[in-house]
């Protein structure tokens, strides 16, 4: 096969690994596309007779450039590459004509055989093939070369980590609740304590009804996490997991202590595992009931003067469940998180 392999993915370092796992000795050209709309107009050109697809990306995510590709009869064959590892993702991108799934993070040895498994990359018995594709393909633009191979920033590091701790998060709450939780790109950013309120922007109708916190601390790193659930959230979250039909306070807690424990306690536990770096994680608090975004943040942030801030928006689909968290870090944890960044931002 000597043909031309499209790796359409919006994190930086996502398309570095995928490079790195590609066979040296392939023989195929590469190509690498920044989102939805850059991977279609690629493939109308004939780039992409193979195409590695991820899902949650702005613009134009993964489900829709399936149904593009379908609704245009595009000729390439659609290997998804995800950290959205929900059981209902996988059977909706199958659907849509994808050939398989592979979850992030990506592993080097399972997907060589997945290649070989399709006839995509012939190998011979005993055979180890080397990872890495060295020599980018002449039709790509100066700007995707210069993402595809130069050094990645800490921060782009860090979204891509936060991306699949988040995948975790959801699919560990989908299996439990039964439901298919909506996943949102993961922004990161460098923040004071009088910005924060603007790291909830997408959130700032101010009908949180309450926010949990919950403490980290290991390795030199730090911080916070608040989830802010909307008022209408309570009952929806109480009847999925499986509480009796009240509405005192009590009950209220309780749910929020346990949707945290679901949502903050997995998504902490999948940057840990990347990072090879244990937190020690305090139990959840409820921080209040009615308060508006911008008056709690006001409360809460007054602690640190400079932080580090991942947002995240969770949607449970076809339900009334939003939950917005924040993980925080403070501006002392950065040199430590670096240093567990660094070996993922080293350019190929």
């Amino acid at each position: 096969m000597n043909n031309t392999v499209l790796i359409c993915d919006d994190s930086a370092m996502a398309r570095k690994q995928m490079i790195r796992a590609l066979p040296q000795d392939w023989g195929m050209s590469l190509a690498t596309a920044v989102d939805g709309n850059d991977c279609l107009a690629q493939l109308r050109q004939g780039r992409g007779d193979l195409l590695f697809l991820d899902l949650n990306m702005p613009i134009l995510d993964g489900y829709q450039v399936l149904e593009a590709i379908r609704r245009e009869d595009l000729p390439t064959i659609v290997i998804v590459v995800s950290a959205d590892i929900q059981p209902l993702a996988r059977r909706r991108v199958m659907a849509l004509g994808a050939l398989a799934f592979v979850k992030k993070p990506l592993d080097a040895t399972e997907l060589v055989q997945l290649l070989n498994e399709y006839g995509f990359y012939p190998s011979e018995p005993g055979r180890k093939p080397k990872q890495g594709v060295q020599n980018p393909p002449p039709f790509q633009t100066a700007t995707t070369l210069s993402q595809q191979s130069g050094a990645l920033s800490w921060q782009e590091a860090l979204q891509e980590v936060a991306n699949i701790a988040m995948g975790q998060a959801g699919d560990h709450l989908a299996r439990l609740l039964g439901v298919f939780v909506e996943l949102p790109v993961p922004r990161v950013s460098e923040i004071e304590a009088s910005e924060l309120h603007m790291a909830l922007a997408d959130s700032a109708c101010h009908d949180h009804s309450a926010a949990v916190c919950q403490g980290f601390i290991g390795g030199g790193i730090t911080g916070e996490v608040i989830l802010l659930f909307s008022d209408s959230s309570s009952t929806d979250m109480a009847r999925l997991l499986g509480y009796p039909p009240q509405t005192d306070s009590q009950q209220n807690q309780e749910v929020l202590l346990d949707m945290s424990s679901i949502l903050a306690g997995a998504f902490l536990n999948g940057i840990s595992e990347q990072l090879s770096n244990p937190f020690s994680i305090t139990p959840p608090d409820v921080l209040g009931h009615h308060l508006s975004i911008p008056k709690l943040l006001e409360q809460h942030s007054s602690r640190w003067q400079r932080m580090l801030a991942i947002e995240l928006n969770y949607r449970i689909e076809s339900h009334g469940i939003r939950c917005d968290l924040l993980l925080l870090m403070t501006g002392q944890s950065l040199p430590a998180l670096q240093h567990k960044l660094a070996y993922l931002v080293d350019p190929l």
